[in-house]
């Protein structure tokens, strides 16, 4: 029985040695790929073990250095206010529909389902933010289309309140003489904090990795590009020195880009900080969705 338990428990690390492996090494692959000598890229494709390095793709993406600082200053602050007042806008809708009694709770949480089947689309979308809130070339136009909320996280914590919150809890608040918004935030929040970590996570990567706003809603001000969208149009102004239609004054410049490490090297800028706060939350990633999902 020891020997079959040891036997099980090798087995298993190998399996989650090579699953590890299989979701880490595409990762060093990138950034190796990234610090790769062009000519290299070309000649013999991505490899663990190049024949040479380079910076050059690096130095093309923080030749404008002020650009990038400045780009990333919006994309930290639009996630960070985007994240939280998308999880408190959840939260406030989230909670009422797990307590029992409300009154036209399931008319609600039909119209709340029923956008996650149909939507306005893109163009009614575009023309009520610019022409009714007219925020095109302002920098809410980065944080208020699309990404504030929805149903999917509505009914994920709405599910994980319904689970971990007993009606106990709440009525031993009131007897107390806790009011409603006491109870939300001394006594619901924190014991919602796996699924708050977890709804924070996916809410800051969607804002974090969106680049359709600033496309979309700004137009003249490139300063509020974000740094999704500042990465976007470098890769496009590389594609097209490197096709040859930029004229001959830039036929010396295309002829030393970088264009196949640009890639790479855009990727690693772009996803860096999500490596580094990613494990900082995983434990309460796993527990949320676990608990988050149990029923619908």
């Amino acid at each position: 029985m020891v020997d079959n338990s040891k036997g099980f428990h090798i087995v298993n690390n190998v399996i989650m040695v090579l699953l590890s492996a299989c979701c880490v090494l595409p990762f060093v692959l990138l950034l190796i790929s990234s610090l790769t000598e062009e000519s290299v890229l070309i000649r013999n494709g991505y490899s663990f073990f190049p024949e040479s390095f380079s910076l050059d793709a690096y130095r093309y993406i923080f030749s404008g250095t002020s650009k990038i600082i400045k780009g990333y200053g919006i994309t930290i602050f639009i996630s960070l206010v985007g994240t939280v007042t998308g999880i408190l806008m959840t939260l406030l809708l989230a909670y009422p529909l797990s307590r029992k009694g409300l009154p036209g709770k399931n008319v609600i949480s039909f119209f709340i389902f029923f956008t996650m089947l149909f939507n306005g689309g893109l163009v009614p979308s575009y023309m009520i933010w610019s022409n009714v809130f007219h925020i095109r070339d302002t920098i809410w136009a980065l944080l208020f289309p699309n990404l504030l909320m929805n149903a999917f996280n509505i009914f994920m914590m709405r599910n994980y309140l319904n689970a971990n919150i007993p009606e106990e809890i709440i009525e031993a608040a009131r007897i107390d003489g806790a009011g409603e918004w006491h109870i939300l935030f001394r006594v619901v929040f924190p014991m919602s904090v796996p699924m708050i970590a977890t709804l924070s996570l996916m809410v800051g990567l969607g804002y974090w990795n969106d680049w359709q706003n600033g496309l979309y809603y700004i137009i003249g001000r490139t300063d509020l590009y974000s740094i999704q969208n500042i990465l976007n149009r470098m890769l496009q102004d590389a594609q097209f020195l490197a096709s040859g239609q930029a004229g001959s004054n830039a036929s010396s410049m295309a002829a030393s880009l970088p264009s196949v490490g640009i890639k790479m090297a855009i990727a690693v800028v772009g996803i860096l900080p999500v490596l580094a706060i990613y494990p900082l939350i995983q434990k309460y990633l796993v527990k949320g969705i676990a608990i988050g999902a149990v029923k619908g």
